[in-house]
């Protein structure tokens, strides 16, 4: 967590912050992620159904309303939330370094995958497939020992998966 912290401090991610700090958003979306749970309803009314163990998840606020997640995605930094992960995924490495797969190989061995996010042409101009369509591709590359991101990529919907690999 001083790890959390310092990386707070130095992109001064909680200014006028009351409520709802940068690590109850992390847990939220955290809680979410465990939970299956996709839209801000299903989350506060999880949350809510929880309201007595809401400190013990590790949330230091009051109850979260529907929005206060929703809203703090839109203007808090994306990079807190990055840094805090590169973090966890550096911390975790050497956990499965000497973790055997069914097959041993020489060399490192990844796997790449590619998911496509369809968008809307209006809000992401910058991704166009056709004229009526756009969308994002996410590349991610897993180590298989372990399948820890390695690399994460996005791009538009163009781009094909053999051109982020070479």
């Amino acid at each position: 967590m001083s790890m959390f912290r310092r990386g707070l401090a130095d992109r001064r991610g909680q200014p006028k912050v009351k409520d709802f700090s940068c690590l109850d958003q992390i847990f939220a979306m955290a809680f979410a992620r465990r939970t299956y749970r996709e839209r801000s309803r299903d989350i506060e009314v999880n949350l809510r159904a929880q309201s007595r163990r809401v400190y013990r998840l590790g949330f230091l606020g009051q109850p979260i309303a529907r929005d206060t997640p929703v809203d703090t995605n839109v203007t808090r930094l994306w990079q807190i939330c990055a840094d805090f992960t590169r973090h966890w995924i550096r911390m975790s490495l050497p956990l499965y370094a000497n973790k055997a797969l069914v097959v041993e190989f020489d060399a490192a061995v990844c796997a790449v995958d590619v998911s496509i996010i369809d968008t809307c042409p209006s809000l992401f101009a910058w991704a166009p497939v056709r004229s009526t369509k756009a969308a994002i591709k996410v590349h991610v590359q897993l180590d298989l020992r372990g399948s820890i991101p390695g690399l994460f990529h996005f791009t538009d919907g163009k781009i094909r998966p053999i051109e982020t690999v070479i």
